[in-house]
C-alpha cells in the first residue's frame, strides 16, 4: 500500500502520535532525574515548564497541568519539525519524528543527518535515522533503543 503524503504544514499530530509520546515519556507528578546524570522531569518528560523555567527536585504538577503542559510542548516541537522538513510526509513519518524531536530537542532534530536525508527525499533513509538517537552520553539506553524501534517502526509503516 502506498503512503499517502501531505504537506507538512497541512499536518498535526493525531491521537496515536500523542499516545506515543506519553507511553513513551510516562507520567510523574514529581520532578525526578530519570537517568543518573541527566537534568530534572515532570509531567511527560518535561525538563522546562510553558514559561521557559527549569524543573526542579521538588516540584510537583498534577495530571491536568501535565497534559496541557503536553500539549503545549507538542505545539512547539510540531513548529519545529515544520520549519525544517521541506517535503510532504505521512501521518505515521510525521507522528513518529514529532516523537523525536520531543525527546531530543528541535535543534537536534534540525541539525540531524536524518533530516538532510529527508529533505532529498530518502524517506527510508530518513526513518532508519531515528534508530541512531539511542545514546545518552555515548551509551545506549534499552528504553530509548526500545522507543526508536517502535518510531522507526511507524515511520515505516510497520504494524
Amino acid at each position: 500500500m502506498e503512503k499517502i503524503r501531505k504537506s507538512v504544514m497541512a499536518l498535526v499530530i493525531s491521537v496515536v502520535g500523542l499516545g506515543t509520546i506519553t507511553i513513551h515519556e510516562g507520567y510523574s507528578n514529581k520532578a525526578y532525574i530519570p537517568i543518573p546524570g541527566d537534568v530534572p522531569t515532570i509531567g511527560y518528560g518535561n525538563t522546562t515548564y510553558a514559561n521557559g523555567s527549569r524543573v526542579q527536585i521538588g516540584d510537583t504538577i498534577t495530571r491536568i497541568e501535565a497534559t496541557e503542559l503536553l500539549g503545549n510542548k507538542v505545539n512547539t516541537f510540531e513548529r519545529q519539525v515544520k520549519s525544517c522538513v521541506k517535503v510532504p510526509l505521512s501521518q505515521n513519518e510525521y507522528d513518529s519524528f514529532v516523537s523525536l524531536t520531543y525527546n531530543i530537542g528541535g535543534q537536534a532534530f534540525c541539525n540531524s543527518t536524518l533530516v538532510k536525508k529527508l529533505n532529498t527525499y530518502d524517506y527510508e533513509g530518513a526513518c532508519k535515522e531515528i534508530l541512531k538517537w539511542d545514546k545518552f552520553r555515548g551509551k545506549s539506553l534499552k528504553g530509548l533503543t526500545k522507543r526508536r524501534v517502535q518510531e522507526y517502526k511507524q515511520c515505516s509503516g510497520q504494524p
